[in-house]
């Protein structure tokens, strides 16, 4: 990996979520502290699966591991984070003010981007204060998911920017004197993240085209910020041994000609490949050997992989029992109308597996409407912009909502207030808590939609998407602050979502270690919030195709352990869709995925 010949101080790591990211992050924070230096690893992702890559289990504050004594890791929860930023705030005044003071300020700092605030306060202080950091050689960040990490870094600048403007001395966070505290900080991570000298971004993408469109304009905005010391990472790469298997093949140009047709503007960084593993990245010798070329001549087996047994080998029957992502839909439209949720890890097939379904029920005629709350939204390019009569598809855009959420309030709360009192709604609702909230509404009204046709969404990555469901009663308070009513669509989400007759929510999965973990995760996250899973879709399995390739075929026997605690443990009803040869894009090929016929598998693939 070039960038750690020299590498800066500060090192990020971005791109779409289920690039791999953490697992290079990580491998990259081994080899640092392999070298001598003394490392502290940062995760910024809500969703964060450091502890499971790392064995180690990790709170908000540095841990060491104990296979690397110059390494130190830590998760930024925001929960935790938001409870002591809560009481940074609020503690000086117990006992100085009324009891009915402090509870006033309490539900001020109770706010739905009070977790954003306080995570990025905690962010702040390791990039922005020099002796929070002072022990370590080197911190490495492996950030959230792209739409996640982009709101993140735009923050100092947007708080910036709304402290300066802002003269009511509160916000939606509560007084501001906290926030003017803390600006010196937030410039300083500013700079930081601007100086080549200090700061490297490293984007990471997958060989395929979606991956790398999303590195692109993560580099494009980032660069606007003035985070210019980019590398480009393309994880993943693989090159198959055995050129008989069709399969393999096809994976192998899949990825050449994704790299041959990458955007411009990622031609020009300096570029490692890193090639596919064929064993899941879990613990420290497995990061060691991330990077490591796994492609041997012809007739020699990887160096990662053992011979196959015929014990490991999967048994094709068993796979043709899991029911077809087809049946799952039979079902899914009994009602006639509803919700349908797509939720699960970044990269593990949401937008597919949500345009698959909304194409299958409009194909038995039924009225659909698919949309995205995923700040990365890829519906466009999921459809190829292709249209069915009775198939609607949209996205919740951030910008565009925001500004019909604040023209609604000025329209509303703003109609009876004279000039002054205007103008303080106005510079209130710059705030950068605004665009939460008016998400958050959109969200509510595609829910609400429901009621007389099907709405399929694609959610965002799963700790974004927790939040965004958990936020109702947060967005409740917010929203009263700046006006009097409750949309009836945000009053009867919550119900909605609890209705197993009108919700419908699909754990999507790899079967891999940390997406089937995670959607465990999300399904306990799911219980708590009294929503249950309806199914669980393993996507892109490789189990029940003839493989042949060495590489292909360790990667298959390691599928198997993930499938049966899926199927064995977690869900109560699952389907799966087999890896395809051709990328799932356009409606033939969407459509294809809820009528395969698996018993027909080999046959069709051309064995």
């Amino acid at each position: 990996m070039k960038f750690i010949d020299q590498p800066t101080r500060n090192l990020f790591f971005t791109g779409k979520g289920g690039v791999g990211k953490t697992s290079v992050a990580c491998a990259t924070a081994v080899k640092l502290a392999d070298s001598g230096k003394n490392v502290l690893l940062v995760s910024t992702d809500p969703a964060s699966n450091l502890d499971e890559v790392l064995g180690v289990t990790l709170e908000n504050h540095p841990t060491a591991i104990p296979e690397l004594p110059t390494l130190f890791a830590m998760n930024l929860d925001p929960e935790k984070s938001a409870a002591e930023y809560r009481e940074r705030m609020v503690g000086p005044y117990r006992g100085v003010l009324p009891d009915a003071a402090v509870a006033s300020m309490e539900e001020q700092f109770s706010g739905s981007c009070t977790l954003e605030i306080a995570a990025f306060d905690e962010f702040s202080r390791l990039l922005g204060d020099p002796t929070a950091t002072a022990q370590y050689d080197h911190v490495v960040f492996d950030t959230a998911p792209t739409g996640h990490t982009l709101r993140l870094l735009t923050l100092p600048s947007a708080w910036d920017g709304f402290m300066a403007q802002n003269t009511t001395g509160t916000s939606c966070l509560g007084p501001l004197a906290g926030l003017q505290a803390q600006q010196k900080l937030y410039q300083e991570s500013v700079k930081s993240l601007s100086d080549a000298t200090v700061t490297t971004l490293v984007l990471v993408a997958r060989a395929e085209p979606s991956a790398l469109r999303e590195a692109a304009r993560t580099s494009s905005e980032l660069a606007e910020l003035g985070v210019q010391n980019q590398h480009l990472v393309v994880n993943g790469v693989f090159e198959a041994v055995d050129l008989s298997d069709q399969y393999a093949v096809a994976l192998q140009q899949r990825g050449g000609t994704a790299l041959k047709t990458m955007p411009e503007e990622l031609r020009g960084f300096p570029l490692t490949i890193v090639p596919l593993s064929p064993n899941g990245i879990l613990g420290i010798e497995s990061l060691r050997r991330l990077g490591e070329s796994t492609h041997q001549p012809p007739g020699v087996s990887p160096r990662f992989s053992h011979h196959v047994s015929a014990s490991e080998e999967p048994d094709a029957n068993a796979f043709r029992l899991i029911p077809q992502l087809g049946e799952l839909v039979d079902d899914l439209v009994a009602p006639g109308h509803g919700v349908i949720l797509a939720m699960g890890k970044g990269g593990v097939g949401k937008t597919t597996v949500a345009a698959a379904v909304a194409v299958a029920i409009a194909e038995r005629g039924y009225e659909v409407h698919l949309s995205t709350t995923d700040p990365a939204a890829h519906i466009a390019a999921a459809m190829n912009d292709e249209r069915l009569p009775n198939l609607s598809v949209s996205r919740i855009d951030p910008s565009e909502e925001t500004a019909r959420y604040s023209a609604e309030v000025l329209r509303k709360a703003g109609a009876n207030l004279d000039a002054q009192g205007k103008a303080l709604l106005e510079e209130d609702l710059r705030s950068p808590c605004t665009e939460e909230i008016a998400v958050f509404r959109a969200f509510a009204n595609a829910v609400s939609a429901g009621t007389s046709k099907f709405v399929v969404l694609d959610t965002a990555p799963t700790g974004h998407t927790v939040l965004l469901l958990d936020s109702a009663l947060a967005y409740h308070r917010e929203v009263t602050r700046q006006t009097s009513e409750m949309p009836e669509a945000v009053e009867n989400l919550l119900p909605r979502l609890r209705d197993p007759s009108f919700t419908r929510v699909l754990i999507v999965t790899l079967a891999e270690a940390t997406p089937v973990h995670e959607a465990a995760a999300l399904q306990r996250d799911l219980r708590r919030a009294e929503i249950e899973p309806y199914a669980w879709v393993i996507n892109q399995v490789l189990s029940p195709l003839p493989i042949t390739d060495p590489l292909m075929k360790q990667r298959q026997s390691n599928e198997q352990k993930y499938l049966s605690e899926v199927q064995q443990t977690l869900a109560s009803r699952v389907a799966m869709i087999p890896w395809q040869i051709e990328p799932p894009t356009g409606l033939q090929r969407l459509s294809r995925l809820t009528h395969s016929d698996l018993t027909h598998l080999p046959s069709a693939a051309g064995h």
